[in-house]
């Protein structure tokens, strides 16, 4: 099921309050011209972002946006953060957040792994959401998958104690494969069962992929994980 056309965005909204853009800082060579892993730094500092400190989610390809609204406007105690690769659809999404008043939620325009490498140990996530991300089905495109060996660390290395992190997804291949990657690469406790609930409305769902694998009556499989 290919993504709907974004509507046009309305050029005299101010996006400056909602939207960020990751500019990746070149790669460190060693003395043979390899590129070194980069380090966890103390650079981005949620408090200036946010002009608070409060506990922080992150949500890891934002799509269009809907589960970032929902949750700023349910949780206001909390910062959510939103991480979209395409440019197009975290503008569509800062759009949605300025227009919704929501001083508690940002989108990043950017590379989310990229994103959390760089993010320091301390940081303390109170959660993490991953919602349908692009299975790559062919093999050589493996590789591209967000559910890494390398990002299931950060994920652990980065939350809180008793921080959850949220994995959602329609391919039940994916589904037992990062269960898989999850135990051998971390100590997170789980998978913990997500009960699935009934809509109160048509937009009452996690994200706009959820909703529509919902409404075609097409399995969604879902898990959650803590770190204990």
């Amino acid at each position: 099921m290919g993504r709907r056309a974004l509507k046009k965005l309305d050029p005299t909204l101010d996006l400056s309050g909602h939207l960020l853009v990751s500019r990746p800082a070149p790669p460190v060579l060693d003395a043979a011209g390899i590129p070194l892993e980069p380090k966890p730094s103390s650079a981005w500092d949620a408090s200036a972002v946010f002009g608070r400190v409060a506990p922080l989610e992150i949500e890891v390809g934002s799509g269009k946006g809907l589960f970032l609204v929902r949750a700023a406007k349910e949780r206001p105690d909390h910062n959510f953060l939103g991480i979209e690769l395409a440019h197009k659809y975290a503008r569509h999404i800062a759009a949605r957040l300025a227009r919704a008043g929501l001083s508690n939620a940002r989108i990043l325009s950017g590379d989310g792994l990229a994103f959390f490498r760089q993010l320091p140990d301390d940081i303390g996530l109170t959660a993490v959401h991953v919602y349908f991300p692009d299975p790559w089905w062919k093999k050589r495109h493996r590789k591209r998958r967000v559910m890494t060996e390398a990002f299931a660390r950060d994920i652990e290395r980065t939350l809180a104690i008793g921080g959850m992190l949220h994995f959602w997804t329609d391919v039940e291949e994916y589904f037992q494969e990062t269960l898989s990657l999850l135990a051998a690469e971390t100590k997170l406790a789980g998978p913990l069962n997500v009960a699935e609930r009934p809509a109160d409305d048509d937009l009452d769902y996690r994200t706009h992929f959820e909703r529509r694998m919902r409404m075609h009556e097409l399995p969604v499989y879902r898990a959650e994980f803590r770190k204990a």
